[in-house]
């Protein structure tokens, strides 16, 4: 391509993108207010109107390119080539905004309005007859379809998951786990306002009965007490290091609580012993990354906020 007839190329897909970048914003907001007024009936106006002005507008701005494209030599092609910008290139804008309401991040909105011109230069760009402008014009196209359709999803669902975790560590003080029993596993966990809740169940499920409970809250008391009035139904006790021991009769569950750091812990169960119930709260620990991550994708936790 000539320097002459390149800059004019140029100069041609420029003035499409300008015109569009500022005409399509326009046309979403009146087509905005025209659904919100009047319902699916208010834009069929909108439409009518709006469509020829926009494919009139563009028909304008093919004559300077008469020399550059063919389909612009006369006012019945310049429609033609208009009318076909048109379309394809709000079928890339319609792409675009799907994108955008799946998260795929199209950076702030100054450049998200700069990008509503692109699709149509690059609908120009494919009438231009020269083999390197649509080379480029393919290239621009499949780079929008893998940032779209791969890499964007890829990245909101990274930030939409980094967002999770964020939620899920706003309270950290309450994120312990114990290690599981023999033969179970952490289940279940639930995060709320102020409680870390943790179901350990069997491995095999179905298999075995057991279930244990372990529960991390905010203290609400320097050290843990029996209720009063006691329940004649549970045996409670505190022993000299200020741990709580409470058995329920008629079930036999029991139940062990005592302070960690700040916080209050308890732990209960109607089948592991007193001893297996001590260990899990002996082996305490912060809830790794790792472990949060494993319980994420068996999708194993709730929260309660």
């Amino acid at each position: 391509m000539k320097h002459g007839r390149g800059a004019l190329t140029a100069l041609h897909l420029l003035l499409v993108w300008a015109m569009m970048a500022a005409l399509v914003p326009m046309l979403g907001v009146t087509l905005l207010f025209a659904a919100w007024d009047g319902g699916a009936g208010g834009l069929v106006p909108v439409f009518a109107l709006g469509f020829p002005l926009t494919v009139g507008l563009l028909a304008t701005a093919g004559i300077p390119a008469r020399t550059v494209v063919p389909m612009c030599g006369s006012l019945r092609g310049r429609l033609g080539w208009a009318a076909l910008v048109f379309v394809l290139g709000t079928l890339g804008v319609a792409a675009g905004l799907a994108a955008y309401n799946a998260d795929v991040p199209l950076g702030s909105a100054g450049a998200r309005i700069a990008l509503t011109g692109v699709p149509y230069a690059v609908a120009a760009a494919l009438f231009v007859p020269d083999r390197w402008v649509r080379v480029g014009a393919l290239a621009a196209l499949a780079a929008a379809v893998a940032y779209g359709g791969f890499a964007g999803p890829a990245q909101a669902q990274e930030r939409r998951h980094e967002a999770q975790v964020a939620r899920y560590r706003e309270r950290p003080q309450l994120l312990y786990l114990g290690d599981a029993p023999p033969g179970m596993r952490v289940s279940h966990v639930q995060i709320e306002p102020a409680a870390f809740i943790v179901d350990y169940r069997p491995v095999r499920e179905g298999t075995e009965f057991g279930y244990v409970g372990l529960v991390v809250r905010s203290g609400l008391t320097p050290m843990p007490r029996c209720p009063e009035p006691a329940d004649e139904a549970v045996t409670c006790t505190v022993d000299a290091h200020g741990e709580m021991r409470a058995v329920r009769d008629a079930t036999r569950q029991i139940t062990l609580t005592r302070r960690h750091g700040n916080e209050e812990v308890e732990v209960s169960s109607q089948t592991l012993d007193e001893s297996g119930l001590r260990r899990i709260l002996d082996t305490l620990h912060p809830l790794s990354d790792t472990e949060l991550e494993t319980l994420m994708r068996d999708e194993a936790v709730s929260h309660a906020f």
